[in-house]
């Protein structure tokens, strides 16, 4: 199913992705530093969360409470900054959260989980992770 797009949007695609892209660079690390916290990073090693292409965090099996809690806590704290930046870039958050999805999804190491072209959860191996087709 296409990201729906704004009229402008669609029209300046390669463009709006190219400011995300270099959006979410900019705020990537620090993104990434907050969400490292030991009980997430050991939830991650784990296979309990993985990074959708939705730009959020999953599930590949059923959660905990307190895993659900504190990734539900971590989308919503994604959602903010891809709103802010979504309208800085002239994109949608929908738009701004795949480009996201994918770049996570590349920056997944070994062993952790994420969720493939298909929806289905996939284990990252040495080799570059599958994304989907309408990724930059």
């Amino acid at each position: 199913m296409p990201v729906p797009m704004a009229p402008l949007a669609r029209k300046n695609r390669p463009l709006v992705l190219g400011i995300a892209a270099v959006a979410l660079a900019l705020g990537a690390a620090s993104a990434a530093l907050a969400q490292r916290d030991p009980a997430y990073a050991a939830a991650r090693a784990a296979g309990q969360v993985g990074e959708k292409t939705d730009g959020y965090l999953g599930y590949p099996s059923p959660p905990p409470p307190a895993l659900r809690s504190m990734v539900e806590d971590l989308n919503i704290k994604r959602r903010a900054v891809y709103s802010e930046k979504a309208q800085a870039a002239g994109a949608t958050i929908e738009e701004y959260a795949f480009t996201s999805g994918c770049r996570l999804i590349t920056q997944t190491a070994p062993g952790e989980k994420y969720e493939g072209p298909g929806g289905n959860w996939l284990t990252r191996s040495s080799a570059p992770p599958q994304r989907d087709g309408r990724c930059p």
